[in-house]
């Protein structure tokens, strides 16, 4: 069953409220975002000016994009791993690692989407 909430524009203006808190919230509480996303802000223009097609263009983009995503759902394991407790457990510690993992995969994935781009 549904929970019973807001609907239609009212849900979508609310939804938007809460997205726009949790990216304030992102950029006010965690360097590496901030850090990403001047990468990304830096990034934009080099993929306009690089790539051959706008498929390449979007790629390239698209690749660092997906860095912030998966920064932020990162940010959200540590979140609520931190909400439940700080004492150390090992199952805290591996959903951190495999969160930290899953961004330094996506920075390996977007580079080698660049080098491919350029080189290949």
């Amino acid at each position: 069953m549904a929970k019973p909430g807001k609907v239609g524009l009212s849900r979508v203006f609310g939804a938007s409220k809460y997205s726009y808190q949790g990216l304030r919230a992102q950029w006010r509480h965690e360097a590496a975002f901030r850090q990403e996303a001047c990468l990304f802000l830096i990034s934009l223009p080099f993929a306009i000016w690089l790539g051959d097609s706008g498929l390449e263009r979007a790629v390239l983009i698209f690749s660092v994009g997906m860095v912030l995503v998966v920064e932020t759902l990162n940010s959200s394991v540590e979140a609520v791993v931190d909400r439940i407790s700080h004492e150390h457990h090992e199952l805290s510690g591996r959903a951190k690692d495999l969160g930290s993992a899953a961004v330094m995969l996506t920075l390996i994935l977007a580079a080698v989407v660049w080098l491919v781009v350029l080189f290949g």
